[in-house]
């Protein structure tokens, strides 16, 4: 005997489980969101320059290149891998332009080249990984060192200068004469690109299955070695490209340009919500985690917060990313089953985080009692 369809999806739509108020929190995004109006609310209270256009100008400019290298890194991190080379692909991409300059190459022609230096790197990477299937992280972290040794090759101690105005325009310039700068035009304009690749193609859907399962993803015939040997390309490409911006920003290039970016590169996406065992996240969740840094850190620069307490807070926002939705996730699901111990520790990792706050305010009244 058949069930009509109305009878069904009433039955269906009757015993579907009900969303609980908590189980709004378990989308990392929304608290990002609100951690954004916490850290705004607060900065406005304690400095008056906070919201002055001219300092969010300059500021937003400054995590551009991180946010260009965290978009393919999203991408990587999704399928259950990992690029720690992205800042010395940085590095060696600006040097080799800088280099080439330096020789009397037309700008142009040399900025085209380290792009393409940028990408023959990623690809390195991706069929190191994808081909001959070592493990990524033992990869990326000889390329790591590799690229930055070949940064310092092209350009040793020296730095490289004299880039013509038509080129610093892309790190120094502003669109249409406003105070929007031209690198935030151009991240914004490749997050979109990315976030639809990741949310609205097959591509992205194929991402997702490599982090759930990777061997499974393949047997069902996607081309798995493929795909991933095409995100670390793209990730050569962006290192290479934030590479050029950094420097048209600066004015000059160095070949310890970048030093140190790729773990902030991998803060910005892991905070972002997304999962460092693949198979999880978004792109959105990761654009809000950068802003989130930088307000953070353009907030704690105006309160003369030094760079070290800076980390600090990043470091223990980003162990509070990992932990409060995992407890959040346990409180709505509880029922008898209810982990106390998980919620304790969450209890004390709060206290950590608001003792961490006094020191920080206490170590921005010392450093202003010893000016």
């Amino acid at each position: 005997m058949s069930v009509h369809p109305v009878t069904e999806s009433k039955l269906i739509s009757e015993y579907a489980p009900k969303r609980s108020f908590l189980s709004i929190f378990q989308r990392w995004e929304w608290m990002l969101v609100g951690l954004i109006a916490v850290v705004v609310f607060i900065n406005m209270r304690l400095t008056p320059y906070f919201l002055d256009a001219r300092n969010l100008s300059r500021t937003s400019s400054d995590f551009m290149e991180i946010g260009l290298m965290m978009l393919p890194m999203v991408f990587i991190i999704i399928t259950g891998n990992i690029d720690l080379s992205v800042a010395s692909n940085m590095g060696m991409s600006a040097s080799f332009m800088g280099l080439l300059h330096n020789m009397g190459v037309n700008i142009w022609v040399a900025a085209g080249l380290a792009l393409l230096l940028g990408t023959l790197g990623g690809m390195l990477n991706g069929y190191l990984v994808s081909k001959v299937k070592l493990p990524a992280l033992v990869v990326t972290l000889g390329t790591y060192a590799f690229y930055r040794g070949l940064a310092y090759g092209f350009l040793g101690d020296q730095a490289a200068r004299g880039y013509p105005e038509a080129f610093t325009y892309f790190g120094q310039g502003k669109v249409f004469q406003t105070l929007v700068p031209f690198s935030v035009v151009l991240f914004l304009f490749m997050a979109v690109i990315f976030g639809l690749v990741l949310h609205r193609t097959t591509f992205g859907r194929y991402l997702y299955s490599i982090g759930n399962n990777e061997n499974a993803t393949n047997y069902s015939g996607v081309p798995v070695a493929k795909i991933k040997f095409i995100i670390y390309m793209i990730s050569g490409f962006m290192a290479s490209l934030a590479g050029l911006i950094l420097a048209a920003r600066f004015g000059s290039t160095r070949p310890d340009n970048g030093t140190g970016l790729e773990l902030a590169v991998i803060t910005a996406a892991v905070l972002g919500g997304v999962d460092i065992n693949g198979g999880k996240g978004t792109m959105y969740g990761a654009a809000l985690s950068l802003l989130l840094i930088g307000l953070m850190r353009f907030g704690m620069g105006l309160l003369n917060i030094q760079g070290q307490v800076q980390g600090v807070a990043i470091g223990l926002l980003l162990i509070f990313s990992i932990l409060i939705p995992s407890i959040v996730g346990s409180i709505s699901a509880a029922g008898k089953n209810f982990d106390w111990r998980s919620a304790f520790s969450a209890l004390i990792f709060l206290l950590i985080f608001v003792l961490f706050f006094i020191f920080f305010f206490w170590s921005r009244a010392a450093v202003i009692a010893s000016i």
